[in-house]
């Protein structure tokens, strides 16, 4: 554990439960950045072609991570918007099909869809508050129904969903699933096979501990050649590299997502990132994280007048944890907070904390001392 917290080498005062939002880097991912930085001061794009070595490996690292069959279904992007887009506008939309949402959705998981409406497209807004948010999902497909778009975790509440049986109700409806994953692809397992979505994608900034600026895209092999491109470049084409080629294609893989140039800079973190990800393995940083969830779940429940908003039980929960105090504004507890170097969010009506694998106990015994402090006042 020792050689976990030294990648984390993070002030004594600072009490960071904000993973959900931005996370720290691993130290081993500055050292990356700074070894690139160097490399470039000394010798330019000289050896550019293990800088390819190292974005291969990223994709490799990503495909593993999602359990893709290949790393030709992996595309390097800005952000999990930007792959959103790319299915939002690549799809050919009719008429009266419909979108199925639910009504806690991110705006970048909502706002492309809503931008759909002049081809007329529906938005179907489901409400996940009953017993059984998957079943009301399924439900709210009809025939008109063409892609369900939903979060793996909701970012305000923390409630998870079973990818499992969406995946199967779609099939079985002949609805695309489209799971935005950026709060569960890093902190809990995840299999885009046995989940059976046409798509998945995610930042590379909140639980796989890397830089702002690089996401995933899994597109699922039959469909890649279904989106419509819109963006076009030397780097999508299936003979990238050879400038003098007057004919071209796209790329048959993932890689026809990417215009141009790669960001090689966050390649080189984020793939450092994750290979810390790898050596502690998923099951670890999973049972690690529920094991933290826990403790916070256990300590504010003791609290008097606190509510907790996020899903309790262990199925139902990821690394969020959200609660809010009867008798605090959430704004005003949120800057107090802050104040004291308890790193956190105001998200969905509540004050939501979000450890991750590594995070010491120290953190979180601090943070519920201050917390049960601070409403005792």
């Amino acid at each position: 554990m020792n050689a976990i917290i030294d990648e984390f080498p993070q002030p004594a005062d600072l009490y960071y439960l904000n993973h959900a939002a931005v996370a720290p880097w691993p130290a081993r991912s500055a050292r990356a950045v700074e070894r690139f930085a160097r490399e470039n001061i000394a010798t330019g794009a000289r050896d550019y072609s293990q800088w390819l070595v190292t974005e291969r490996s990223l994709r490799e690292r990503l495909a593993r991570l999602l359990n893709a069959s290949s790393r030709a279904d992996i595309a390097l992007v800005k952000n999990t918007s930007e792959a959103l887009s790319f299915v939002a506008f690549g799809l050919d939309w009719r008429e009266g099909e419909q979108v199925i949402i639910s009504s806690e959705e991110f705006p970048s998981n909502r706002i492309v869809w809503e931008a759909l409406r002049p081809r007329g497209v529906e938005v179907v807004q489901v409400d996940l508050q009953g017993d059984d948010a998957e079943g009301a999902l399924l439900a709210a497909c009809t025939p008109r129904t063409r892609l369900m778009a939903i979060s793996a975790v909701q970012y305000a509440s923390g409630l998870r969903l079973d990818l499992e049986r969406l995946g199967l109700g779609c099939e079985q409806r002949d609805v695309l699933l489209c799971i935005d994953a950026i709060q569960q692809l890093g902190a809990l397992g995840m299999d885009v096979q046995r989940s059976r979505c046409a798509f998945a994608m995610a930042d590379g900034h909140k639980w796989m501990l890397g830089p702002e600026g690089l996401g995933v895209f899994y597109c699922r092999q039959d469909l890649r050649e279904r989106l419509a491109l819109h963006e076009y470049g030397w780097h999508m084409l299936e003979n990238a590299g050879d400038y003098d080629r007057d004919d071209w294609a796209p790329a048959r893989s993932a890689r026809r997502f990417e215009c141009g140039s790669p960001n090689m800079l966050g390649a080189m973190a984020l793939e450092a990132s994750l290979s810390l990800l790898e050596e502690v393995g998923m099951v670890q940083v999973e049972r690690a994280l529920h094991e933290r969830v826990q403790w916070l779940l256990d300590g504010l429940n003791q609290m008097t007048g606190v509510r907790l908003l996020s899903a309790q039980a262990p199925d139902r929960r990821a690394g969020i944890v959200t609660f809010t105090a009867d008798a605090w504004d959430n704004r005003q507890l949120h800057e107090r907070l802050k104040a004291e170097q308890i790193i956190c969010a105001q998200r969905g009506g509540g004050i939501r904390l979000s450890p991750h694998f590594y995070t010491e106990a120290r953190v979180i015994e601090h943070t519920l001392q201050r917390v049960r402090t601070i409403l005792d006042e």
